[in-house]
């Protein structure tokens, strides 16, 4: 249907492009960019007049009156009726085959599956840790949703957990702009807090939090709790004196075969690195390593856009999360250091029938395909004058600068679910300077201590259908929507001012509006 649509859409449509972001959608790629491929190798190549095509149905509309076509239907033809329960974000592509379906079963059946220590009764579920963060991508992704801080002293961590590096290493000379860092020489690139019987847990997460009082418009206010993290009991000494830490909350799951699916040239045509349009923002693409195709790509997955595959995102997060290795991560020890003799001496669960790792190419790939196909929920009240106003709001403020709302995916081979799908992910997928307050202050690839990838918003406003909270940001630390607007800055801190001082109604109607995403 959608498909269709696209196909027969007049060239001569006009959604008017507001001057906000004209100047970016034109911008040439620098030399830097150059030869970055798509992740898919079947994609069919866009005509002259198709990429006219879809140049106008994705252009920002400046008519309020009522929804655009089609908006409702985030993913596409992937799109699913929205639930009113904890498994909305857990259903399968619409569009997929009854086949496929079957795949994307089983692989939920191993994104759930919980490993178990070696040597176990069976080969398929043991080789947990010896270090881990959880037992299952499931743990952390519960209902394939948000993670969040712990609620309280009982509450475990076991969604979120922190990034550790170390200044220096060496620099990455095929990617232009990488920042080297290196891992901690005792704890590595992410700290563990759980751990088999035998063997110490890297540590326990500290938080404490400082609140502040903001005043908005119309004499209403907002309270910010700005976080501290400390790495406490830790097993395996101290850390380095140069250690740099970073949280991170898992992130919701769904969309991403889609994200996957939109074009390199489309979400570099955002890019804007030395503002040159003057309207300051200046996102930048994340470049990183491929272990899939051994070569730079664009980055699109993570909270700093780290990976540029969702296959290289799930084996990261199962040697790094769970310490199960594969074909692309294939020590037994998962993220153990050479420091941490013990856990790389310790037994693990590789197997000859599984090709010598814990989870053999079959299962990465099911799990991915299980990944790729969660379907985003339809939009709600999309015609509601209130929502209708938000979206108004949402635009003017200048949101859409990093939000971008739409794309249509290349058209592939095969006829993928992914495949030709007009979507509505709000995001540019490109690296921004989010201000002090957000800053971590730890590089990653390109990315430095200030910049984030620009979270996709399609979903947002059930996550406390799904998640049973509404803990937003990378960290957890904004309680609500709200409260995730103002902890905004630097680039966006012009967009964040003016919901600020807007009336106490446009701002209301903003809120409405992200909650029907």
């Amino acid at each position: 249907m959608y498909k269709v649509f696209l196909a027969c859409l007049p060239v001569a449509v006009a959604f008017a492009l507001p001057a906000l972001i004209a100047a970016q959608t034109a911008t040439p790629a620098p030399a830097d960019w150059s030869g970055l491929r798509d992740v898919h190798l079947d994609i069919v190549p866009r005509t002259e007049e198709e990429a006219a095509r879809i140049a106008a149905v994705t252009a920002l509309t400046d008519d309020f009156s009522a929804a655009q076509p089609f908006e409702q239907n985030s993913g596409g033809a992937a799109t699913v009726r929205a639930r009113n329960n904890a498994d909305a974000f857990s259903q399968p592509s619409a569009n997929l085959s009854f086949e496929e379906e079957l795949d994307f079963r089983v692989g939920n059946g191993l994104f759930r599956r919980l490993w178990v220590s070696p040597p176990a009764s069976t080969i398929a579920s043991d080789g947990l840790g010896p270090l881990y963060n959880a037992r299952s991508c499931q743990r952390c992704h519960l209902k394939d949703g948000r993670g969040h801080p712990p609620e309280g002293p009982q509450d475990s961590a076991v969604s979120m957990f922190l990034r550790i590096s170390i200044p220096g290493g060496s620099p990455m000379d095929e990617i232009a702009g990488y920042i080297a860092t290196q891992a901690d020489p005792n704890y590595g690139t992410q700290l563990q807090d759980f751990s088999l019987p035998g063997h110490a847990a890297e540590y326990s997460l500290g938080i404490a939090y400082e609140e502040t009082l903001v005043e908005l418009s119309g004499g209403e206010t907002a309270r910010l709790r700005a976080p501290v993290y400390t790495a406490e009991d830790l097993g395996y000494g101290p850390l380095h004196p140069e250690a740099m830490l970073s949280p991170r909350v898992a992130p919701q799951m769904i969309g991403l075969g889609l994200l996957e699916a939109i074009p390199v040239e489309d979400i570099l045509a955002h890019a804007d690195p030395e503002d040159a349009d003057g309207n300051g923002i200046s996102g930048r693409p994340q470049v990183v390593w491929s272990l899939v195709h051994d070569q730079p790509m664009l980055g699109r997955f993570g909270h700093k856009a780290g990976n540029p595959t969702v296959l290289e995102q799930s084996a990261g997060a199962f040697a790094g999360d769970i310490g199960i290795s594969s074909p692309l991560h294939p020590n037994g020890w998962g993220e153990c250091t050479p420091a941490q003799t013990n856990c790389r001496q310790a037994l693990d669960g590789a197997d000859p029938e599984q090709d010598g790792v814990e989870i053999d190419r079959v299962g990465l790939d099911l799990v991915t395909f299980y990944s790729q196909n969660l379907a985003v929920p339809a939009r709600r009240d999309v015609d509601d004058p209130e929502v209708l106003r938000g979206k108004e709001v949402f635009n003017t403020s200048g949101c859409v600068a990093c939000h971008v709302p739409s794309y249509v995916t290349h058209r592939l081979q095969g006829d993928t679910a992914q495949s030709f799908q007009l979507i509505w992910p709000y995001t540019d997928l490109l690296l921004h300077d989010m201000g002090e307050g957000l800053a971590d202050n730890r590089p990653e690839g390109r990315a430095d201590g200030r910049e984030w990838r620009t979270a996709p918003l399609w979903g947002i406003g059930m996550t406390e259908t799904v998640s049973g909270h509404t803990y937003f940001l990378h960290d957890g630390r904004a309680r609500n929507l709200l409260e995730a607007i103002l902890w905004h800055g630097g680039e966006a801190q012009s967009a964040r001012d003016q919901v600020v001082e807007m009336p106490p109604e446009d701002r209301a109607a903003l809120i409405r509006f992200l909650e029907s995403l």
